[in-house]
């Protein structure tokens, strides 16, 4: 089978979940949903997920129209339940933040001008300080470019990161847990000094000097630099059993092929 991009980044997100345990997995939107569902039915099925309603399921839903499919419930999962897990740790969330800074800091709420009169306004910092602070995070950016991996700090802080300046005296660090980010061109993840963004792999046909003219800020190549892994026939097949709908098409432009023409 040929891969599109969006699928290998689906495979790339699925990774971020590896060696998890039992943990509530919620990918937020398309792509990341589809990681966290591929996850499930390959290398971690130990992970929780749900019907992004109040039910828990043995397996994964498929995205859009169901037709004639039932889903598997095991157990409710109340609005109260789901916060237990936030504020235990048992959850790792992936998420497309607006804009990331090298600090780890990720903007959902407003870009440019000020805060009381923005350029635009986008979804608001909603859940994310607290999910920043109370269990592990990975971003999911499909447009990798200067304007999402911005120089300096991003506009409007809605979810904490490695920055100590942004730390009071006596504040604990620790409990920041940023993971992965998977792009368009690569996959990356905070294991540099002092956390410092570091490249994991390149996806096939990009080069670091590409996803380094792409980003506002300097990034570290990884000691173990490689190429993100293509998705076998296995994971395509699961895929699109999962979105039969082909919606994981609209997260990319055009959906090009994984490996990147030269």
């Amino acid at each position: 089978m040929t891969a599109t991009l969006a699928e290998l980044m689906i495979v790339a997100a699925s990774e971020c979940w590896r060696g998890d345990g039992e943990v509530l997995a919620s990918g937020i939107g398309i792509v990341p949903r589809l990681g966290a569902s591929l996850a499930k039915l390959t290398h971690a099925p130990e992970l929780l997920m749900t019907d992004s309603e109040t039910m828990l399921v043995s397996e994964p839903i498929p995205l859009g129209p169901r037709g004639d499919y039932v889903p598997r419930y095991e157990g409710y999962l109340s609005f109260n339940r789901v916060f237990e897990c936030v504020w235990g740790g048992k959850r790792h969330a992936m998420i497309g933040p607006t804009q990331v800074d090298r600090f780890g800091q990720s903007n959902l709420s407003v870009v440019g001008g000020t805060y009381q009169k923005p350029k635009s306004a986008i979804l608001g910092v909603r859940g994310l300080p607290g999910n920043q602070i109370n269990h592990a995070n990975s971003f999911f950016i499909p447009n990798h470019g200067p304007r999402v991996f911005v120089a300096g700090e991003v506009d409007m802080v809605s979810g904490p990161g490695y920055n100590p300046a942004r730390f009071a005296p006596g504040m604990r660090m620790d409990f920041i847990d940023l993971r992965r980010i998977v792009t368009d061109l690569c996959v990356m993840d905070f294991g540099g000094p002092e956390h410092a963004v570091r490249v994991r792999s390149l996806h096939p046909g990009v080069t670091f000097e590409q996803v380094q003219a792409a980003t506002g800020f300097p990034l570290l190549q990884a000691p173990n630099l490689g190429e993100t892994p293509l998705p076998t026939d296995e994971q395509l097949s699961i895929i699109r059993g999962l979105d039969p709908h082909g919606l994981r098409a609209s997260t990319v432009k055009n959906d090009p092929p994984a490996r990147r023409a030269s």
